[in-house]
């Protein structure tokens, strides 16, 4: 365990009932970690987008959706944003010392 867990725990925490992250995601989880301590508050569904894009390579690079984030349809996109918001929540939440 590094410190980018308990960040990625965080994050976990953050996102709404309805969200349903992939099987086995702990890496991606690291991966939208480095996200909050780089953007905090200012990450971007594109951002999260890339991150997720990093890291399906590495579990299924033929995904449909290892495209650039603005030539993905909308309902796709919209996939991104509770992910998005999480993150932002989480660095509120570390803003106000609660993670």
């Amino acid at each position: 365990m590094t410190y980018l867990d308990p960040l990625a725990d965080l994050i976990r925490s953050c996102l709404p009932p309805s969200a349903r992250p992939p099987e086995g995601s702990d890496d991606l989880f690291r991966l939208y970690a480095v996200l909050l301590r780089a953007k905090g508050e200012g990450v971007t569904d594109e951002d999260v987008h890339d991150a997720w894009s990093a890291w399906m390579q590495t579990v299924d690079a033929g995904h449909a959706s290892l495209v650039p984030f603005e030539d993905l349809p909308a309902r796709t996109r919209a996939a991104d944003a509770p992910y998005a918001e999480a993150i932002r929540e989480a660095a509120r939440r570390r803003g106000r010392g609660r993670g």
